[in-house]
């Protein structure tokens, strides 16, 4: 936590701040596999069969589920299903009541939005309404207040809301996980995927590899996997050898040492997981560089290596993981996982980065072509778009921009290398398995791009 909102949240700063109207980032409520999915009831608004599915899963997590609350009862959640909207004037009831419910929100409640995905219909009045539901999301979603977060569930035209798909990505924006997400919208495909028998562990039995897994936010990644069941493959150059060492000994992983440029990185990724442990399931391209400059400064060395690092590295080992049978044949209802570090930056752009943002957006672009071929070995591929998130390199950015680069989001705060990996976790998991091709932000909501 940063020393301001430290301060903003001690009774003399929620005093100034207030009084100063300074913004007041909350503690937020971060996912603890011992405390309850909500730390209070859930409202549940709409009356159409999804909304009955939804329902389902809400009860099978053990929650307090409420059609109505007293007027001054204290609400952790509120479920909108919006799925049978066809037309904008069909809006406004629902929505009026989710207003009225607002201010009984607990610190760090989640409201989350279901609606059908807009492209589903051709009709001119429906589309305009669902595109609407995507607009008021990250709309509401600049009005939370207290750390609490807004976010829409999207399913596809024909996705039955009682799929095991629709009950994993549920529970990931109700729950702790979901912390430094808000304003976002989520897009369930298929019913491909299964809910875990233990939500403690959802990534049991599971063989993990992370790249640039010696510090930040790969360092992150690699134990909340770790802690969610996987076994770990930890990869990073052989200059960070010694802090790989300590990472990975944490997880009781295996560390392999290796330039993920090479033309062999993939082939070495592949026969480590074989040797050590028979099997591959997840590979995470967490790896990646920066070498700022204005583009009229820049030159050859710093524009080749950040493409090499950051998005030919991944294309190139992807590959070679489709061609193999280790990390392509799925078991269970159970296909292969990959999940990519992208970025902000690479949706909207950012001065100084047009080699970075051109690497990331590039791997935006890379997932979203692949998807079919994962689908059609039962796994998917996703990215996770990270905002401003505190870690070594942004604790050097001058002070006066790193402050303001925190409080530029909803949540007015930076995030934190666990709010990425809890996100990646969860892309990771069988739970996620009907969303294929997406970018999910990781920003709180940070004001730029959509």
């Amino acid at each position: 936590m940063d020393t301001y909102t430290q301060f903003a949240n001690s009774m003399v700063g929620q005093q100034l701040t207030k009084t100063l109207g300074l913004p007041q980032p909350a503690v937020l409520r971060r996912y603890d596999p011992d405390t309850p999915l909500l730390p209070g009831p859930v409202v549940l608004l709409g009356a159409s069969s999804a909304s009955e599915a939804v329902a389902e899963h809400l009860l099978q997590w053990d929650l307090d589920v409420r059609r109505h609350v007293a007027p001054n009862e204290r609400i952790a959640g509120i479920v909108v299903v919006l799925d049978t909207v066809a037309t904008p004037g069909d809006l406004g009831s629902t929505v009026l009541e989710l207003g009225s419910l607002l201010r009984q929100l607990t610190p760090s409640a989640r409201v989350v939005i279901v609606f059908r995905d807009p492209g589903g219909s051709e009709d001119p009045a429906t589309r305009a309404a669902r595109q609407g539901i995507e607009g008021f999301t990250r709309s509401l979603a600049k009005e939370m207040r207290h750390g609490a977060t807004a976010n829409g569930l999207v399913l596809h035209e024909s996705l039955d809301a009682s799929a095991p798909s629709v009950a994993g990505a549920l529970r990931f924006v109700l729950s702790g996980r979901s912390a430094f997400v808000s304003g976002q919208v989520l897009r369930v495909s298929t019913v491909n995927g299964a809910l875990p028998g233990d939500w403690k562990r959802p990534l049991e039995g599971k063989v993990a590899v992370v790249t640039g897994a010696a510090r930040g936010i790969g360092a992150a990644i690699a134990t909340v996997l770790h802690r969610d069941g996987a076994q770990i493959i930890g990869v990073d150059v052989p200059a960070a050898g010694e802090s790989l060492a300590e990472v990975i000994n944490s997880v009781s992983g295996t560390a392999l040492q290796v330039d993920i440029t090479s033309p062999e990185a993939g082939q070495r990724i592949l026969q480590h997981a074989e040797e050590r442990y028979g099997r591959l399931d997840v590979v995470v391209h967490n790896a990646g560089i920066t070498r700022d400059k204005l583009l009229a400064n820049m030159d050859h060395h710093r524009w080749d290596s950040v493409l090499a690092v950051n998005i030919e590295s991944q294309l190139r080992i992807n590959h070679d993981l489709l061609a193999s049978e280790l990390f392509s044949r799925p078991e269970k209802g159970s296909g292969p996982r990959i999940v990519s570090l992208a970025s902000t930056s690479g949706i909207a752009g950012n001065r100084g980065q047009t080699n970075y943002a051109a690497s990331k957006a590039g791997v935006i672009g890379m997932v979203a072509a692949s998807a079919a071929q994962l689908e059609s070995r039962h796994g998917t591929i996703n990215a996770v778009a990270p905002g401003f998130i505190e870690t070594e390199m942004t604790a050097k950015m001058p002070a006066l921009p790193r402050e303001v680069a925190r409080r530029l989001s909803s949540l007015s705060q930076g995030g934190q290398p666990v709010d990425v990996a809890e996100t990646v976790a969860f892309l990771a998991s069988d739970a996620a398995g009907g969303i294929n091709g997406e970018t999910l932000r990781v920003c709180g909501q940070n004001l730029v791009g959509a």
